[in-house]
């Protein structure tokens, strides 16, 4: 990936990460849909003297590709939208999950809660050859007003407790009337059974174990999907 084929304003803010830290294109292909992410080349850098394994929450998860990602990518690369299905993501990080999504043909915001990482969003869109997708700083602990979607999506968004009553209002603001949420974990996680007790009431469940294989272990990733009960 050239950087300089950028459009002008992604160019810029290019420029400006270039500046700062270190960072590349990576290709990414899912299926048919080749994407390219700026991704961080240094993670001490962003890391900034921080031990991530002394207090995890300061790990900037966003910089990481995550597994589950690629697995929901896929899957979303298999579904055929009818025009103008509208998609949230949340947490969004690099974007590559929401991105092949909007190669599939939904109309899709990426959501985070920081400016730069919507930066490294408007990069890695512009980079995929993606017009239309849409940018929304969003944090989950004191959201804004929302619009609704047909579908909500989100890879490893339940990594910690503080965030599971918050993230089922914004599923029950955001999700219209017959919308679907998925939503995709390593299997591993500690807290996806405890938000699937809390989202029961409201939602109907469904779930899925999917592997993804690598060269050093197998990963299963679950693949959940939440509906509003009637």
């Amino acid at each position: 990936m050239d950087p300089q084929t950028l459009p002008a304003k992604e160019l810029a803010i290019y420029e400006k990460i270039k500046s700062q830290f270190k960072v590349a294109f990576e290709p990414l292909t899912v299926q048919q849909h080749r994407l390219n992410l700026l991704k961080y080349t240094d993670l001490e850098e962003i890391l900034d003297g921080k031990d991530p394994f002394k207090n995890p929450s300061e790990f900037p998860v966003w910089i990481r590709l995550w597994e589950s990602a690629i697995v929901l990518a896929d899957f979303l690369a298999d579904q055929q939208p009818k025009p103008g299905t509208t998609m949230l993501e949340l947490g969004a990080g690099l974007g590559a999950t929401g991105l092949v999504a909007a190669a599939a043909g939904f109309e899709v915001t990426l959501s985070d809660y920081e400016e730069r990482i919507l930066e490294f969003q408007q990069i890695n869109a512009a980079a995929s050859g993606l017009t239309g997708v849409r940018f929304k700083l969003l944090d989950w602990l004191q959201p804004t007003a929302l619009e609704q979607y047909d579908v909500i999506i989100g890879s490893e968004i339940l990594y910690r407790e503080d965030f599971l009553e918050p993230l089922l209002a914004i599923f029950q603001q955001a999700l219209k009337p017959g919308g679907v949420i998925f939503l995709a974990h390593d299997e591993g996680r500690q807290n996806v059974a405890p938000f699937l007790r809390l989202a029961e009431e409201t939602f109907s469940i469904g779930m899925t174990r999917r592997k993804l294989k690598s060269l050093d272990k197998d990963k299963v990733i679950l693949l959940t999907r939440l509906k509003r009960r009637d």
